[in-house]
């Protein structure tokens, strides 16, 4: 007998158990939190050393060139959801999917381990086949769990959802982004691997297996998190709170699979049998999109014009199955669309995240906690120093100190030179600790957990008065933020101290900022693309979603190109790299530019919130409740709203 449609995912009746009807969220939105979590771990723990991987490792980019390849990837990433979504749809089942997805991306991870420019690609395009049939069929799968009276509780199930994504993402700046930049590319690159392991053995394993998982994997990064950073205050403060936090979601989480899982009914293909005898075609001929990835990847301008190619005639087909829907089914794919466009500009401005505000961190923002500065006493004195960012802009034996010098002496290990104290040199701070850039990146999923579940109150208390924002009217807030937190770093960088840096407080405000904004946006679009979209296209919605999200990508890196001040050598690795006074005004300039745009886009999208509402038809059954035959009542059952 086979199984429900993939696309039914979303409205699959399975009976209410007494945990969800307690609580208010079934026990498999755990599983998902879980898997999810590591699954992001792994992806973030990448994307914290790509860019710097490029430029700092064994390729030697320049600025250009690793913003090219970073939003190549990052765009491909996003793009193949799309074919993952109908794949899932149409043939695997989403449970399928994610398993394959997952294997693929686990492969890449290992092979980005490898110093070598074809394994470097390679594993680039494991990744963008693997989060193809991993995102958007988890996704669909979080909204599967959910009875269509009881829709209310989605989007708190989808913020929920979006806490496990940010506590992975949190982690993986902390463990692969530390490690990676202090003891060494590969270590970083292989935790990554684990988490992505981790992840597929939570999702597939039996539930008192996925328990131990959870439990032993939460302890064990737990310990990670303290003992890497053990005698550096600053770091435990920031590590210690996510340790816990990942500590408590662990003890929940195995409490709540002890009332049940993933319902067996969800996330099964729509042809079991067929499923089974296609699932290693359809292997097969993922594994030969491989090198066509791994060859997008490296020659970034075709894969600009594969975006186009390829996302015409896909948002095409979602505008044709509009037209043949019914008018409320039509209005609510254009409503999708049109916040499709608004999710697209609300990222390519923040994904600078990754690649601009992360060299900006690294190059114009004062990490140092340095132990005392030089005073008039110590000059004409000779001391063995270890140099660090506050040595950059200073002039050393006639030759000012650059960031590409210091990388250099890192390298090598040999950053305690001997530096002979000039006038010029009063004021410089010596001593201390430095804090790797890519940490700061866990900033933004850190600020999430902090307040992520205070929003979802939030929205709830505000709906109780009637006074709850509109979707797209909480998007409109989420691009006001975003416009405010890219004026904070232009304000930042036009107040910097006259060697060109920039106090630490401005980058963290501005990150909080982009959170708050991401908290208005992002969980609450994932949990509309389910709502509102027929429940034979829920995964093709979703991977649309994604898929402007991959314009937004690459969007991005030409936005980051903008700052690019370092100039290298692909073939000789040879970079130059100015000092900040003179990199200060490039990202300052280009941060005020995203600003105005953000703030244009949140104009734009106010006025047309109006006709928005409207066509969302709020007032009628939202997807596949329709076609849902209401179910013989039961005892615990909750009353229909």
């Amino acid at each position: 007998m086979s199984a429900p449609a993939a696309g039914a995912t979303s409205h699959v009746a399975h009976p209410i158990t007494p945990f969800e009807k307690k609580v208010g969220h079934p026990p498999g939105l755990f599983i998902l939190f879980f898997a999810e979590m590591w699954e992001r771990f792994s992806y973030y723990g990448m994307r914290a050393l790509l860019v710097f991987y490029m430029t700092k490792g064994f390729l030697g980019y320049g600025d250009d060139r690793g913003y090219a390849v970073y939003g190549a990837y990052t765009a491909l990433v996003y793009m193949t959801p799309f074919l993952g979504g109908m794949i899932a749809d149409k043939v695997l089942g989403q449970r399928r999917a994610v398993v394959m997805g997952g294997m693929l991306m686990a492969a890449g991870h290992l092979v980005m381990t490898v110093e070598n420019k074809i394994a470097f690609f390679v594993a680039l395009a494991l990744l963008i086949c693997g989060n193809g049939l991993f995102k958007p069929n988890i996704s669909t799968i979080v909204g599967g769990l959910y009875h269509a009276g009881n829709r209310g509780k989605r989007d708190g199930g989808f913020t929920i959802f979006y806490m496990g994504i940010n506590l992975g993402a949190a982690m993986a700046p902390l463990l692969c982004g530390y490690i990676g930049e202090t003891y060494g590319w590969h270590y970083g690159f292989g935790l990554a691997t684990f988490g992505m392991l981790v992840g597929l053995a939570i999702f597939v394993a039996p539930t008192r297996v996925t328990q131990a998982l959870i439990g032993l994997g939460a302890v064990g990064a737990a310990g990670a998190m303290v003992w890497s950073v053990w005698g550096d205050k600053l770091m435990l403060f920031v590590n210690v709170p996510i340790a816990i936090a990942l500590v408590v979601a662990s003890v929940f989480a195995t409490t709540a699979l002890g009332h049940g899982g993933i319902p067996q009914e969800i996330g099964h293909a729509p042809d079991e049998s067929a499923a089974k005898k296609k699932q290693w075609l359809i292997f097969a001929a993922t594994m030969l999109l491989v090198p066509v990835f791994a060859l997008l990847t490296h020659l970034t301008t075709i894969a600009g014009f594969v975006l186009v190619v390829f996302g015409l005639p896909a948002f095409g087909y979602l505008v044709f199955e509009a037209i043949r829907a019914t008018v409320v089914e039509r209005q609510r794919i254009f409503v999708v669309l049109t916040m499709c466009f608004f999710s697209m500009l609300f990222w390519a401005f923040f994904e600078q995240a990754g690649s601009s505000m992360n060299n900006f961190a690294d190059r114009n923002v004062d990490r140092v906690r340095e132990e005392r500065v030089l005073t008039q006493a110590d000059v004409g004195k000779t001391l063995d120093i270890e140099v660090s960012q506050e040595q950059l802009g200073y002039a050393r034996a006639g030759k000012v100190f650059t960031l590409d010098q210091l990388d250099a002496l890192k390298k090598e290990k040999a950053t305690k030179v001997a530096w002979t104290v000039e006038p010029a040199h009063v004021g410089m701070g010596i001593g201390g600790s430095e804090t790797p850039a890519s940490v700061f990146q866990a900033a933004n999923p850190t600020f999430i957990l902090l307040f992520g579940l205070a929003f979802t109150a939030l929205w709830g208390a505000l709906a109780k008065r009637k006074v709850e924002p509109s979707t797209p009217a909480k998007f409109a807030l989420g691009l006001l933020q975003l416009a405010a937190g890219f004026a904070v770093l232009w304000w930042g960088a036009k107040t910097s101290t006259d060697r060109g840096m920039v106090g630490v407080g401005w980058l963290l405000l501005a990150y909080l900022l982009h959170t708050t904004g991401e908290l208005c946006l992002s969980p609450i679009g994932l949990s509309m693309v389910t709502k509102l979209s027929p429940a034979r296209l829920v995964s093709t919605a979703m991977g649309a979603w994604f898929l402007a999200t991959a314009y937004s990508q690459y969007i991005a890196g030409i936005i980051a190109s903008l700052t690019g001040v370092s100039h290298g050598d692909e073939e000789s690795a040879v970079k130059t790299i100015p000092a900040p006074s003179e990199t200060v005004a490039v990202y300052g300039d280009v941060f005020g530019r995203i600003a105005i745009a953000a703030g244009v886009a949140c104009v734009l999208l106010v006025v047309l919130t109006p006709l928005i509402k409207k066509w969302m038809h709020e007032d009628k059954p939202m997807t596949g409740e329709e076609d849902e035959a209401p179910a013989a009542p039961k005892a615990d059952a909750p009353a229909e709203a």
